[in-house]
């Protein structure tokens, strides 16, 4: 386990791979932490250099007093980054993870070299849906939203397996007040205009059950961008690394490659 002491929080991360691979920075979904990518990282090309790590408020890192603001959750990866001296990177989101990549990339340039925007959006529902739930939350606890929290995550045939009990303990074991302030984060994004004002390589990945994301939404999150690519994963819910691992390694593993990133 490390933790990186950055002042005034401190978070838990993991690094695998070779010290001197090509930088890829995986940030996680709401709800979930680091071991999100546990499925993805065996499938992706020797000789990458990944940094994952918990978002405030979730797994291991600290849980400052909410409501937190995106600023926060970009400053906490920038942050987190120089700390590792990771510089130059490929950075891959997915959902409020997709939405800290966008602000990242806004924010620093030396930073991300080329990103991937994994079921997410600019602007992901409305205030008014974030603050019903983190009043729901505040009333009472997790337990009350898993059910129609992993009904929007994951697919019919997923949610019929033996494995979705993994993602229902991550999702009830995250702190409600982090999660409930991560949700402030979310409901007062919205990246339309600086998302609009990226020029480097992005690609978009949906999929085309997901119930938080879906497929158009962002789409129109990554046609703001020129020249970035968009890919639908078939039959894949908001958590296509967990559902469709293969299919969503391929996918990352042919944008590294078209970028020259290994």
């Amino acid at each position: 386990m490390h933790m990186a002491d950055l002042g005034d929080i401190r978070l838990h991360y993991r690094l695998d791979g070779p010290e001197d691979g090509a930088p890829l920075v995986l940030i996680h979904a709401l709800g979930t932490d680091l071991r999100l990518w546990d499925a993805l990282i065996p499938l992706l090309p020797q000789g990458l250099r990944v940094l994952r790590y918990d978002l405030r408020g979730h797994g291991l890192s600290d849980i400052p007093p909410g409501p937190y603001a995106m600023g926060a959750l970009v400053r906490d990866a920038e942050r987190l980054m120089d700390f590792c001296g990771m510089r130059d990177a490929m950075v891959l989101g997915v959902s409020l993870g997709g939405q800290v990549t966008q602000g990242l990339a806004v924010k620093r340039h030396d930073l991300v070299r080329a990103a991937i925007l994994s079921n997410t959006a600019a602007r992901i529902a409305t205030r008014q849906i974030w603050e019903d739930r983190i009043a729901q939350i505040e009333a009472q606890g997790m337990a009350a939203l898993a059910d129609a929290v992993l009904e929007r995550w994951f697919p019919r045939a997923f949610r019929a397996t033996p494995d979705l009990q993994r993602w229902r303990n991550m999702l009830l074991r995250t702190p409600p007040e982090g999660y409930a302030a991560c949700c402030a984060a979310i409901a007062g994004t919205d990246f339309y205009t600086p998302t609009a004002g990226l020029r480097l390589p992005v690609l978009g990945l949906a999929g085309s059950e997901d119930g938080s994301t879906p497929p158009d939404l962002v789409r129109e999150t990554v046609d703001l961008i020129p020249g970035s690519r968009f890919a639908l994963i078939r039959g894949a819910g908001h958590l296509p690394c967990v559902d469709q691992p293969q299919a969503y390694a391929d996918h990352v593993t042919a944008f590294l490659h078209a970028q020259g990133h290994l």
